[in-house]
């Protein structure tokens, strides 16, 4: 009678949360006036990072999560990704003069679009671990923020964004971090907390392991050995 036992397969979802997480962290920066200079000169520093990693990297993940099989992964990856690409090919072609300076009115309406989004996805992250719940909890607050302040809200609006989308994005390394320590030392170094709303997906009598690309603590039933 021989086992048969899957293959490992590594975690690229660490790889997205970083990309994002650095990200986000430099830009809140600029947004919360925490770097004195002029503002294109500071967001031209965005740009390329914006593309080679907040977007391409986070696309790589999403395609990963897609062969892991992880839809929550493949979604969130794959749009956070191309809403960098789309923020860096903004700022690039209105500052070449390619296309006109866009309307604060449509950048918030934009901005307020993926705030909706976002807040769609963080009712999925209550099944996964706390820390991804909160990341998300605070990157819908910080679209909504950053939102009203192009929608006519105040500068106060953008500025606060800034600093709840430094906090997101601190947030995103932390479970970037704990998720390489955890996968390196073999055990739970640093908890990133269960899932919120807790569910037994497994009957009595069934043993199951966590499946490479799916959420903490969804366990997928582990089949019998053949002889």
């Amino acid at each position: 009678m021989s086992e048969t036992s899957m293959p490992r397969v590594a975690n690229p979802a660490p790889l997205g949360l970083a990309a994002f997480g650095v990200t986000t962290v430099v830009l809140s920066c600029i947004n919360a006036g925490l770097l004195k200079g002029d503002t294109p000169n500071l967001l031209s520093v965005v740009v390329p990072l914006a593309f080679a990693y907040g977007g391409v990297a986070q696309f790589i993940t999403g395609f990963l999560e897609y062969k892991n099989g992880n839809t929550f992964g493949t979604v969130a990856f794959t749009s956070y990704g191309a809403f960098w690409c789309w923020y860096a090919f903004l700022l690039w072609t209105a500052g070449a003069g390619w296309i006109k300076p866009p309307a604060a009115n449509a950048v918030g309406l934009a901005l307020l679009m993926w705030g909706v989004l976002t807040l769609l996805l963080w009712i999925a992250t209550f099944r996964i671990n706390f820390v991804l719940w909160t990341v998300f909890f605070l990157l819908w607050i910080t679209f909504f923020l950053l939102a009203g302040g192009d929608l006519g809200m105040g500068t106060g609006w953008h500025t606060a964004g800034g600093w709840v989308g430094l906090i997101t994005g601190v947030d995103a390394l932390f479970l970037s971090f704990a998720e390489v320590t955890n996968s390196t030392f073999g055990s739970t170094v640093i908890s990133v907390g269960g899932p919120i709303i807790r569910r037994n997906l497994l009957s009595s009598g069934q043993t199951g392991k966590p499946y490479a690309g799916h959420p903490e603590g969804i366990a997928i039933p582990v089949a019998a050995p053949r002889s």
